[in-house]
């Protein structure tokens, strides 16, 4: 096998997870509604992200750096996002 099909598949193995990963990021921004998310899950993710970034970025530069870098960046905008717009809503709810 060559090097260049693992490289390719790579490129096409991110492109289909940010590509699955957009629309849920579009639709937090525009509805503000993130009550369906978990503060727990989003924390997790977090942190699990932070750890994992230490083995990604002892790698060479590649696919694997744009796929993380893309999840990293969309966990902590998601968890920006539930502290900024979710929190309230789901601390104002009442409980049954």
């Amino acid at each position: 096998m060559s090097a260049s099909m693992p490289m390719l598949a790579g490129i096409v193995s991110t492109v289909i997870f940010a590509s699955s990963t957009l629309p849920m990021l579009v639709k937090a921004l525009r509805t503000r509604d993130l009550t369906s998310y978990s503060l727990g899950n989003l924390a997790l993710a977090n942190v699990g992200n932070a750890v994992h970034s230490l083995y990604v970025f002892s790698l060479p530069p590649g696919p694997l750096w744009a796929l993380h870098s893309f999840h990293l960046g969309s966990t902590v905008f998601m968890l920006v996002w539930y502290l900024r717009f979710g929190l309230g809503r789901t601390l104002a709810e009442p409980r049954l």
